[in-house]
């Protein structure tokens, strides 16, 4: 169903923000609760494809397969990708439910230097989810070289059709570590800081809010139960969701 024409949107005066997988996982079961409409879910995965990101990219090729399973146990997930490079490209792949067909897409993707397109990213998923709902966006970058206030103004838009934001930040550094914290926030995402040696971590946090974005926070629990060790004694954590 397409969003109602002046949706409540309540910007939250101050969310904790942390790196840790505690924190992150608080704040995916935070977020909004994906409509159960029968349909599968929806995830953009948006990348930096400039130059500086060649080796995070191939660890995200790997892990692709491992998010489309896991998806798999809580209903199902369609992804799109999209990405940007170069000067001003910017490319968004048909939706699909095939992790074959997706890694095949991440891998014919060459990287060139370039500026940060991530306002763009943004007003794209905006324009996705009026067109068919999108239940979550991922966003893997190491860099934000745009008009904060412009980054802002297009995440409000995208909290406004209920579209939470999921931040990878590699190498965690200002200045861009306070706008993608700002993206999450206003969007009630997550933000989570990595870095190159720890693949393991990203492939969890991934594999969370693929299963997330496919079955709401229900389907997260269970994935945490499955998942065990720490990340079952951090789901015991999560509290409830407040009430709109």
């Amino acid at each position: 169903m397409p969003p109602p024409d002046k949706p409540a949107f309540n910007i939250p005066a101050h969310r904790p923000v942390g790196g840790g997988v505690a924190a992150f996982l608080k704040q995916v079961a935070n977020s909004p609760v994906p409509v159960v409409t029968g349909d599968r879910g929806r995830l953009i995965f948006a990348m930096d494809a400039t130059a500086s990101r060649g080796p995070t990219w191939h660890q995200a090729i790997g892990i692709q397969a491992d998010m489309f399973k896991e998806a798999a146990t809580a209903g199902g997930l369609d992804v799109q990708l999209a990405y940007y490079r170069g000067m001003m490209e910017f490319e968004a792949t048909a939706w699909t439910a095939d992790a074959n067909r997706m890694v095949e897409q991440m891998r014919r993707v060459s990287f060139l230097s370039g500026h940060t397109q991530i306002e763009r990213i943004l007003n794209h998923a905006s324009d996705e989810t009026r067109r068919k709902k999108v239940n979550a966006m991922v966003f893997i970058g190491d860099a934000m070289e745009e008009s904060a206030d412009l980054i802002e103004a297009a995440s409000g838009k995208l909290a406004v059709l209920g579209v939470p934001v999921f931040v990878f930040h590699e190498g965690g550094g200002e200045p861009a570590a306070s706008t993608f914290k700002r993206i999450a926030t206003l969007t009630r995402g997550a933000y989570a800081a990595f870095d190159a040696s720890s693949p393991q971590r990203l492939r969890d946090l991934l594999k969370a809010v693929a299963v997330y974005a496919a079955g709401g926070a229900r389907a997260l629990e269970d994935f945490s139960k499955r998942t065990g060790g720490d990340v079952l004694r951090l789901t015991s954590q999560l509290t409830s969701r407040p009430k709109p």
